[in-house]
């Protein structure tokens, strides 16, 4: 893991993200791209009156300092930090950045959204994990000693969860860490047999590799509430999960598993765009 990119916008969030980053890069001799996106008006940047040209360049100063005053951090001592600012507050050049600087890595913290918010606005990290292809490590509290030792990825055990399973793997190797499969079962509709789940699982296995793969079944009301709670009973240290990165209407009437379990978990959750 050789680098990671930690959107920064100076909440405890974001000093939540870096110290889980600075815990990673620690361990991996990882280098850090800190991002932070100003927030200025389009009218600012491109008028032609002499003195709110002033006032922008002001404003980007005032805002850099800060930005450089945030990442000085002591847990931060000894860890290359790379400072990146853009001048927009644009969630998809995220990925661009990870994408030029051949990231494995984002880490985001979150405090979670709920309701009308949730559903009108939602957060700057949903924003970032539904445009985001290289995977995001989602943290809700301080962990300054991030040493995480189980994983578990959830999924239907679909074909298109295949190459989402695969970096999940990745993930976990590098972070030497255990990784198994969760699949859970819901009832009425999307309620399966023994004998069906089984089919399932040798079918992914066969499509994965030559190993029948360790996958756990747990029966709840609803996906996400099956991922939380089998987490949470088997003290998981980081839930995997497939997201498909659904955006406006589509998003809106759909939804995605993925990002509702990244809102709502206080386990931290890894996202990886299918």
């Amino acid at each position: 893991m050789k680098n990671i990119i930690v959107p920064v916008d100076f909440s405890i969030q974001s000093e939540n993200a870096l110290k889980v980053a600075a815990s990673l890069a620690k361990k991996h001799n990882s280098v850090i791209y800190a991002m932070h996106m100003l927030e200025l008006n389009q009218a600012y940047i491109s008028s032609t009156e002499g003195f709110q040209p002033e006032q922008t360049v002001f404003l980007m100063k005032l805002a850099e300092k800060r930005f450089q005053d945030f990442i000085k951090k002591p847990y931060l001592d000894g860890i290359t930090v790379k400072p990146v600012i853009k001048h927009f507050k644009v969630f998809s050049e995220v990925n661009e950045v990870a994408e030029a600087n051949n990231a494995d890595l984002v880490i985001m913290g979150s405090h979670g959204v709920d309701g009308l918010m949730e559903v009108f606005v939602g957060s700057n990290t949903e924003k970032v994990v539904r445009n985001s292809d290289t995977p995001v490590l989602v943290v809700k509290h301080d962990m300054e000693n991030f040493a995480p030792s189980k994983m578990v990825f959830a999924c239907d055990l679909e074909e298109e969860n295949i190459h989402a399973y695969q970096r999940a793997k990745y993930i976990a190797a590098q972070f030497s860490i255990d990784l198994h499969l969760l699949y859970v079962n819901t009832p009425a509709d999307n309620f399966l047999s023994t004998e069906a789940i089984k089919g399932k699982i040798e079918k992914f296995s066969t499509a994965v590799g030559p190993e029948l793969l360790d996958v756990k079944v747990y029966n709840d009301y609803n996906v996400e509430k099956g991922v939380i709670n089998y987490a949470e009973a088997e003290n998981i240290d980081i839930i995997g999960i497939p997201t498909h990165g659904r955006k406006g209407l589509s998003h809106f009437f759909m939804g995605s598993i993925g990002e509702d379990i990244a809102n709502h978990s206080t386990i931290p959750v890894v996202t990886f765009k299918i």
